[in-house]
């Protein structure tokens, strides 16, 4: 179960049928749901029909309605100034921008075949035309990251079909793939292990000094799952010294070079 706007939904059976994966329900499992369920959905209207069959409860009037870790003064805060963004219009798309930013990166990446194509393979042409193709690919990136997001166009139906053509044809990856990783991310921004971003190559990446401990011990340590009388696991084991030799690239307070960033997701998309 999770709640939205303090009612309680069960879906438990839904999360198998969520267009968004099961994954991202179950981050939220036993939480409350509503700022990523306004964040994820731009049609509310629509999707709370679904959650009708859902509903099973609201919650006690003593009961919070956000996540305990969170500020509830700073949450209320972050949630009327997205009101007034949104009555602003400041989230509606620009159409002509998104049009030209298309037609730019479609330039640029034929150019860069046509300079080796017409020039020859010798050093400069080639470095030209890597220098237009890098360009294109990044312009790609984003642009697919926007349209993964269904921030384009209205309907996410259109946002989905030229994300295909964007990331599957154009850039050799799939949208899948991307959406289900880049939902966590949204969901759950920073978190260790729900994270995607965050869960990069064990041997080759960890995320500043508690995330390079914690890399250490789930990779060296031992431990040993007891089963208590609530049925509840909980885990026991050592607490371990941080071993450098599982981080080769530890990165203070928790910032993450792009580069390594962008190789991770390279192995991350091959595996």
């Amino acid at each position: 179960w999770l709640v939205i706007d303090r009612k309680v939904y069960d879906v438990s059976k839904f999360s198998k049928q969520h267009p968004g994966g099961s994954r991202v329900i179950s981050h939220y499992a036993g939480q409350d749901a509503t700022d990523a369920f306004v964040a994820f959905h731009n049609d509310e209207s629509l999707v709370k029909k679904y959650l009708k069959s859902l509903l099973i409860g609201e919650l006690a009037p003593d009961q919070p309605s956000f996540e305990s870790n969170k500020k509830k003064s700073l949450l209320e805060d972050f949630r009327e100034l997205r009101c007034t963004i949104k009555k602003m219009g400041l989230l509606r798309p620009n159409y002509i921008f998104f049009f030209l930013i298309f037609l730019h990166l479609l330039v640029l990446d034929a150019a860069s075949w046509l300079v080796v194509w017409y020039f020859g393979i010798s050093l400069v042409p080639f470095l030209v035309g890597i220098a237009f193709f890098t360009i294109a690919q990044i312009q790609m990136g984003w642009f697919q990251h926007d349209l993964g997001h269904c921030s384009v166009f209205r309907k996410p139906k259109w946002n989905r079909l030229l994300q295909i053509v964007v990331i599957n044809v154009l850039k050799g990856l799939p949208a899948s793939w991307w959406n289900h990783l880049h939902n966590q991310h949204h969901a759950k921004p920073n978190c260790f292990r729900k994270d995607p971003d965050l869960n990069m190559h064990p041997l080759l990446f960890s995320l500043g000094k508690t995330l390079s401990v914690e890399v250490s011990m789930g990779m060296a340590g031992e431990a040993k799952i007891l089963k208590t009388e609530s049925d509840r696991m909980r885990v026991s084991g050592l607490q371990l010294a941080h071993y450098n030799i599982f981080s080769f690239f530890s990165l203070e307070k928790r910032r993450r070079s792009s580069c390594l960033t962008i190789i991770s997701i390279g192995i991350s998309s091959v595996s």
